[in-house]
């Protein structure tokens, strides 16, 4: 039987040589994503790796969606979408914590903890860009009051229902690999409404004000709906 951590080399490399013309993720951010891409397959096989992978091209497309909109009120992602480090450990830090979790301290959890990171993240990404591209109403979750798309804290009906959706969508990936069971479904399209939420009352104050960064957000965005379905895993 193949070592996982070779395969894990050898698919990264290929995929990472493959995305080089594509500029789908800067040079460095190629060079992270090998780094985290190598972690999961180690530690989760293409299981967990698959979960990830879902994750990216759905990230991706969502970024894109409603662009040139979102370019022309300056609101869009910076770089044309294409990701960076910070983007990808912004995103991924948890999901990286819960693969060397698993491997120090095995235990169903960790893999309920990871498809719940990633729902989140996917969540919250897929909330952002629709609202922005498609929001018609958008208040900030602290006064309810109108702000304009893309303004840190905000939030729309079509954007929670379309996160709704990406949360869903990586929780049944989650479950098709054997990851999460019927209701651990439910925990991650909870666990990402509630990390949601709270993300965006930390936009609306603490990021408003300069004291986090995006990426800082991100990875509490993140850990909060991890924890939050590991919990509801271990208490139901």
């Amino acid at each position: 039987m193949l070592n996982p951590w070779l395969i894990g080399i050898a698919v990264n490399t290929v995929l990472g040589v493959l995305a080089w013309p594509r500029r789908l993720l800067t040079p460095a951010g190629i060079i992270n994503a090998w780094v985290l891409g190598v972690l999961v397959w180690g530690a989760f096989d293409w299981r967990g790796y698959l979960v990830i992978l879902v994750y990216f091209a759905l990230g991706t497309l969502v970024t894109r969606l409603g662009f040139a909109r979102k370019q022309a009120l300056e609101i869009a992602e910076g770089r044309g979408g294409v990701r960076g480090p910070a983007n990808v450990w912004g995103s991924a830090l948890t999901a990286a914590v819960c693969a060397v979790g698993s491997l120090l301290a095995p235990d169903p959890l960790w893999l309920l903890a990871y498809a719940a990171s990633l729902a989140t993240k996917l969540s919250d990404t897929t909330a952002s860009e629709v609202g922005k591209a498609y929001g018609r109403r958008t208040f900030l979750i602290t006064t309810l009051r109108p702000v304009p798309p893309g303004t840190e804290g905000a939030v729309s009906l079509e954007g929670t229902l379309a996160g709704v959706a990406g949360s869903l969508a990586i929780a049944l990936v989650g479950f098709a690999v054997g990851f999460v069971d019927g209701w651990g479904i439910l925990w991650c399209i909870l666990a990402a409404l509630v990390a949601t939420t709270c993300e965006s009352l930390i936009g609306a104050t603490l990021q408003q004000r300069g004291l986090l960064s995006n990426e800082a957000v991100n990875v509490l965005n993140t850990a909060i709906g991890a924890l939050v379905a590991a919990g509801l895993g271990w208490l139901l």
